[in-house]
């Protein structure tokens, strides 16, 4: 699940994913008068077929918006399939003493096993 289509084309490039999309048309924020009932949440809970849908992978913004959107989706989609959402961290080239604070948090939170 991405908030706009060019968050879509930015997965897509990566060629690493091999499923369907949702596109929600924006990130939940109060302040900016954008409640869920704006975005495309209903649409997407008809398409939730249990016997085909496993897995939810969401895909937005690192941002209090993105949050907070995660947040509420991953409540409210966790009785019909698992709700998962891709890695923050810090992006490749860049150096540990120019991250602030939040990133390297997200990184270290996302940590894996090497393999």
């Amino acid at each position: 699940m991405v908030a706009d289509s060019r968050d879509l084309l930015a997965i897509e490039r990566t060629r690493e994913f091999k499923g369907n999309y949702h596109v929600l048309g924006g990130l939940i924020s109060p302040m900016d008068g954008v409640g869920p009932e704006t975005l495309m949440i209903q649409s997407l809970i008809k398409r939730l077929d249990p016997e085909v849908v496993q897995e939810v992978i969401l895909a937005l913004t690192p941002s209090v918006e993105g949050d907070t959107t995660s947040l509420y989706l991953a409540r409210l989609l966790r009785p019909f399939c698992k709700v998962t959402r891709i890695a923050y961290g810090l992006p490749m080239g860049s150096e540990l003493e120019f991250a602030d604070e939040i990133t390297l948090a997200r990184a270290l939170e996302g940590r894996r096993t090497f393999e």
